[in-house]
């Protein structure tokens, strides 16, 4: 059995290590496991049943995850849980939503960016998008976690570098039904839905919103002052839907 499950992880490694696009999908897996070995997944004994499970959870998030009143006031350690952050999600919807989009919008960046640059561009942006979260709300007690600060980062830079992409989306006032558009169409759109959520969304437990206004506008700032009008291109990718849970 031991020897099965070896065969078949390095099998995975060596067509995630030859795929086009490595550290997105390097980015997905991990992300999934973390949060299988979590309380929040429900899957491990050792965070407990019943009422102890929610403490748990309370527990991890507020170890890895952010605390705004804690970062600028709390021991040193405190600066790297923007980081941590980023590979923590708080339910199963709120990961596997932030993993499509991850998908989605993460491999053809990559394939543009290279591997190393893409790496320090969702890492630097997605702290830096959970810091500008902290920045605003810095008497804030509530626990932030999760990726969409990078995913977001990850979108606006997709955005300058492939405007015409064919976006599928998924628009409740239209009974949800799959319509293409580009890329130049649903994002911006979405992250005007982001910017209306943001400032309406009272302090408290929910979607960090602000997190992904901030990291959108970093990766595509970022995009537009590294490669310029010259690196846009057009594609295709795969089809996608519109919204995002949770930060």
């Amino acid at each position: 059995m031991i020897r099965e499950w070896s065969a078949g992880a390095g099998r995975t490694f060596r067509a995630v290590r030859s795929s086009p696009a490595p550290m997105t999908y390097g980015l997905i897996a991990l992300c999934c496991l973390l949060f299988a070995l979590g309380p929040a997944s429900g899957l491990t004994r050792a965070y407990g049943t019943g009422e102890a499970l929610p403490a748990a959870q309370r527990a991890y998030f507020r170890h890895w995850g952010v605390i705004p009143a804690e970062l600028f006031a709390g021991p040193v350690r405190e600066v790297l849980t923007p980081a941590t952050a980023l590979f923590v999600h708080g339910s199963w919807v709120h990961l596997l939503g932030n993993m499509l989009f991850l998908l989605v919008f993460g491999v053809m960046t990559e394939e543009r960016m290279g591997r190393v640059e893409f790496t320090l561009f969702y890492l630097g942006c997605g702290y830096l998008a959970l810091l500008g979260y902290a920045l605003a709300n810095a008497t804030s007690e509530q626990s932030l976690v999760g990726a969409s600060g990078a995913i977001s980062a990850v979108l606006g830079a997709f955005l300058h570098l492939f405007p015409r992409a064919r976006v599928t989306s998924l628009l409740p006032f239209l009974f949800f039904l799959p319509l293409r558009f580009p890329a130049w169409v649903v994002l911006p759109f979405w992250a005007a839905l982001q910017w209306f959520a943001a400032s309406r969304a009272p302090e408290g437990p929910g979607v960090a919103y602000l997190a992904h206004v901030v990291g959108f506008c970093l990766g595509f700032g970022y995009a537009w002052v590294r490669y310029g009008r010259r690196a846009r291109v057009k594609a295709v990718p795969a089809p996608a839907p519109e919204g995002e849970k949770q930060p």
